[in-house]
């Protein structure tokens, strides 16, 4: 039965898992992106998350809290130095978890797990415009008229400049 059971036990004694958590976070940190089972990355999440929103008030405590769980000094250093900067101003939802499809062994569903602010690729991407019925329609007919405008100053371009080859 699995009363009480409130989070995923990955099948594992708690101090297998402790463990393991442990140094998924400490992977995490350092590499900023891992590669892992859903389940796995769900749970680490949970492990995670809070670690770095202690990581954001820089004290001797918290700290301490912290090396608590990784035991790790070089993850320590990273979580409290350029992690801790870049979420500063980021309330919550550190991490992503984008699913990778299945693995071809067993099956298990597959999926990384990365630092939401560490992705170049996210980062560069514009942000979607919020677009309502009354904008997409004025937004077309704005993107129609600079094209026409275009067209038409290249038009006369074109053609100056076939003239001018005839000519020579």
């Amino acid at each position: 039965m699995r009363h009480g059971r409130k989070f995923n036990h990955l099948g594992r004694t708690a101090d297998h898992r402790r463990a393991m958590l442990a140094n998924m976070a400490i992977s995490l940190i350092m590499h900023k992106r891992i590669t892992t089972t859903l389940a796995k990355a769900k749970a680490l999440k949970k492990y995670v998350e809070p670690l770095i929103t202690r990581s954001k008030d820089d004290s001797t405590n918290s700290r301490r809290v912290v090396f608590s769980y990784l035991q790790n000094k070089e993850a320590l250093k990273e979580l409290f130095g350029a992690v801790a900067q870049k979420v500063g101003d980021r309330p919550g939802g550190y991490t992503r978890i984008i699913k990778l499809g299945f693995r071809q062994g067993d099956a298990a569903e597959k999926a990384f797990i990365e630092l939401v602010d560490f992705d170049e690729n996210m980062l560069k991407a514009p942000k979607a415009e919020k677009k309502t019925r009354r904008s997409r329609k004025s937004a077309s007919k704005a993107e129609a008229a600079p094209a026409a405008e275009e067209v038409k100053a290249e038009a006369p371009a074109t053609e100056a400049a076939a003239e001018e080859a005839k000519a020579e």
